[in-house]
């Protein structure tokens, strides 16, 4: 099993940039993938994006590629989203979720597919 804490939300302007950081506890965490998704009231969980197991591949949806950025450091049991030119539509709680997909480099968006979830951490971007 894996037990995942996110932390590092918050609030910042339109424009500015955030980092949030998933910390892991429990074995083997660089067995997992590990996806980042959203939810905004009334909406559905959203993906965000994924790293690989041994962090050499990221995917992400669309509307974040090329202002998000993951990363992960196993030896340290954590995993980086970092968040730039942030927009008030990014505004949601945002949760880290691990995965055992059966084939590596399979980064699943669906939230179904994630075995275990943090307890999600705030991000709220004003105008």
């Amino acid at each position: 099993q894996v037990q995942l804490v996110e932390s590092g939300g918050g609030l910042v302007q339109a424009g500015g940039s955030l980092g949030l950081s998933c910390a892991a506890s429990g074995r083997a965490f660089d067995s997992y993938v590990v996806g980042w998704f959203r939810q905004a009231p009334g909406k559905e969980r959203e993906f965000v994006g994924a790293i690989s197991k041994r962090g050499d591949r990221t995917k992400y949806v669309d509307s974040v590629k090329g202002r998000f950025t993951i990363s992960r450091d196993n030896a340290k049991n954590t995993v980086n989203l970092q968040m730039i030119n942030l927009r008030p539509e990014d505004t949601a709680v945002y949760y880290c979720a691990a995965d055992r997909p059966p084939v590596e480099y399979s980064f699943s968006i669906l939230p179904t597919e994630y075995d275990y979830w943090g307890q999600g951490t705030q991000v709220t971007v004003s105008s």
